[in-house]
């Protein structure tokens, strides 16, 4: 790569990795080129599609911090509190980081690295679940997939509430924690879980990209 074309794909990164983190990844193209002083077709010949541009300079910093998420939940030795905390500060990430938040969606399948992150972060909130519920204080009907869902209502919450009442998504995660407790499961859920594939369908369809 030229000397020039070095330093256009170091301005597009560092206008993407600003820009995805201040409005989240539909963030439009042509901006993060005009932030960078380059012209939108540099953005293309430098790296194709939104999704290679994702997975440039988002991708390692998400893996990131929900790796150290995970592991500070399987760290507490009381298993609700883990799990708690967990829940707690995946939603707190998506009510402070916009990025991060499109992310957890999982609705970004052409980025590669980035779906192999998405994987490893749904692996260890499976083994957060199950440790509570070996535990006997989560209720053992809750699944990873309710756990999305969870999370898509929680991110249009907190992104709507950003600028009148930025810490609303706290009360309404405290109601959910509250109901997720063993002795709160006082009677049968009236339907099933959604699949996997139907919580990808749902959550693409909120963010307005299915």
């Amino acid at each position: 790569m030229r000397a020039d074309a070095r330093r256009n794909a170091e301005k597009l990164r560092t206008a993407a990795a600003e820009l995805f983190q201040e409005r989240g990844l539909q963030v439009s193209l042509k901006e993060i080129a005009r932030r960078a002083g380059v012209s939108h077709g540099t953005l293309y010949n430098l790296f194709g599609t939104r999704e290679a541009l994702i997975d440039e300079v988002v991708t390692d910093l998400a893996a990131g911090r929900l790796a150290e998420v995970a592991e500070r939940a399987l760290a507490f030795e009381d298993a609700w509190e883990g799990f708690a905390y967990y829940i707690e500060k995946l939603c707190e990430l998506q009510a402070t980081d916009p990025a991060v938040a499109d992310v957890v969606s999982g609705r970004y399948p052409g980025a590669e690295r980035l779906m192999a992150v998405c994987g490893r972060a749904q692996d260890a909130a499976t083994r957060i679940i199950e440790r509570a519920q070996r535990a006997g204080t989560l209720r053992p009907d809750f699944t990873g997939e309710d756990l999305l869902f969870v999370l898509g209502t929680n991110a249009l919450l907190a992104r709507a509430a950003a600028d009148v009442a930025p810490d609303a998504w706290r009360r309404g995660v405290a109601f959910l924690l509250d109901g997720l407790r063993t002795q709160a499961a006082q009677a049968p859920l009236p339907v099933d879980p959604p699949t996997r594939q139907q919580m990808y369908d749902v959550m693409g369809r909120l963010a307005g990209t299915p």
